[in-house]
């Protein structure tokens, strides 16, 4: 893919602002310590970053700022869509479990879509810290990076929330559902 397809025009760009800006202001409780002016500044600093964003809204993730990294002082965009994203459902786990696929094969996999955005899956960890922002996926599902030991065995994991509660489960990487799909985050 060229740099070219992963620059938006100054339109596209002003439309995204005016889309987060909105999220952040709507949703404070996600993000009580950081000013949107401080989240604009470092997107217009680090431009490549907003092609990202612009795939996370597109895919329906509704990117909105879910933390700040104390270390680094970047800010974390989780997708915060109520469901799993729908332009990113009935994918399998990676390109492994899509390649071992003999028929009825998905379009892609989830790890291949989150790289080819530019963002990452979320761990089971970052995945709970976002359900502290909210409740996500009480109808969906989210494929969640997994660990190399349980990859090898041919599993993968993904989570949910439901009864209140987040629970993370297995599946085979090779399987894909109608209602799976996968979150993401962008660091800026």
């Amino acid at each position: 893919m060229g740099n070219e397809k992963r620059e938006l025009s100054s339109e596209q760009r002003d439309e995204l602002f005016g889309t987060l800006a909105a999220r952040f202001e709507k949703n404070r409780e996600r993000h009580k310590e950081i000013e949107w002016a401080d989240v604009q500044e470092r997107l217009e600093a680090n431009p490549e970053k907003l092609w990202s964003l612009s795939e996370m809204e597109r895919t329906g993730g509704e990117p909105d700022v879910g933390a700040q990294d104390e270390g680094t002082g970047e800010y974390i965009f989780y997708d915060c869509s109520t469901e799993s994203p729908k332009g990113r459902r009935s994918l399998c786990y990676d390109r492994d479990a899509l390649e071992s696929r003999k028929a009825q094969k998905p379009e892609s996999s989830a790890v291949d879509m989150a790289e080819s955005i530019g963002i990452e899956l979320l761990t089971e960890s970052q995945y709970r810290d976002m359900q502290e922002r909210g409740d996500f996926d009480e109808k969906t599902s989210s494929w969640v990076k997994t660990p190399a030991e349980i990859r090898k065995l041919g599993g993968a994991l993904f989570c949910d929330r439901r009864y209140d509660t987040v629970f993370v489960y297995h599946n085979g990487a090779e399987s894909y559902y109608a209602s799976r799909g996968f979150r993401g985050l962008l660091r800026v």
